[in-house]
């Protein structure tokens, strides 16, 4: 068996009853051999108004799913459109994927609650059985301009696999950006589902790591124009 990527297309109809068709890359038997790092390049979310660095092998995708589902396979079943608030990237060879989101600011002026609400609101999201928070830091904004510093949560969620009674672990990179004068919460989320063999969980998870301080290191708000 070989260790390329087949295309194909498909159609269906998603459950909200609109038709969907797009060329997926289907990944060979052996994909999981395909390393996880990939180089960086510069990213433009929402239009420029924030950049950052990004893996520039990831998916811009035009419909979200679900933090627990796989990729490509998901599609059938957890398609939704993306709104306008968020922003959603795939990568090409794992389950992981990245979420940023425009959220209106949460009440709380403490960091940690703050940061917290929005991690339980993922996990409500998610329908999460439990969840673990193993740290909250600071990443201060080293640019020099006026994009808030980032506070950053670790924590795992259990999710109901396709909302079956089957659970996966999904570890949880978040970063908020409280943008206090526009009273909104930036956040951005990566999502690492567990990988059968440990060997390559631990792998896969000390690369989403470096992803994940590399791109909230970098990102930078350009344009507060796009906060009305």
């Amino acid at each position: 068996a070989g260790t390329g990527i087949a295309e194909r297309d498909v159609a269906f109809i998603s459950d909200d009853g609109w038709r969907v068709e797009r060329r997926l890359s289907i990944m060979g038997r052996n994909a999981s051999r395909l390393q996880y790092h990939m180089s960086s390049s510069t990213r433009q979310l929402f239009g420029g108004a924030i950049v950052t660095e990004a893996p520039s092998g990831l998916v811009d995708a035009s419909y979200s799913i679900s933090s627990a589902c796989v990729f490509p396979l998901c599609f059938l079943s957890d398609l939704r459109q993306i709104p306008d608030n968020q922003e959603v990237f795939l990568y090409p060879a794992s389950a992981v994927s990245i979420i940023v989101e425009i959220l209106e600011r949460v009440e709380s002026s403490e960091d940690d609650a703050a940061i917290r609400f929005h991690f339980d609101s993922l996990a409500h999201d998610n329908s999460a059985s439990s969840t673990t928070v193993n740290s909250v830091s600071c990443i201060p904004n080293g640019h020099g301009d006026q994009t808030p510093h980032a506070i950053i949560l670790t924590g795992s969620q259990s999710v109901a696999k396709f909302n079956k009674q089957e659970q996966d672990h999904v570890r949880i990179l978040m970063a908020l950006f409280r943008v206090e004068h526009k009273h909104v919460d930036l956040v951005v989320t990566f999502n690492v589902p567990s990988e059968p063999s440990e060997s390559n969980g631990d792998t896969m998870w000390n690369e989403m790591q470096r992803d994940f301080d590399a791109f909230v290191r970098a990102l930078r708000i350009i344009d507060f124009g796009l906060f009305v």
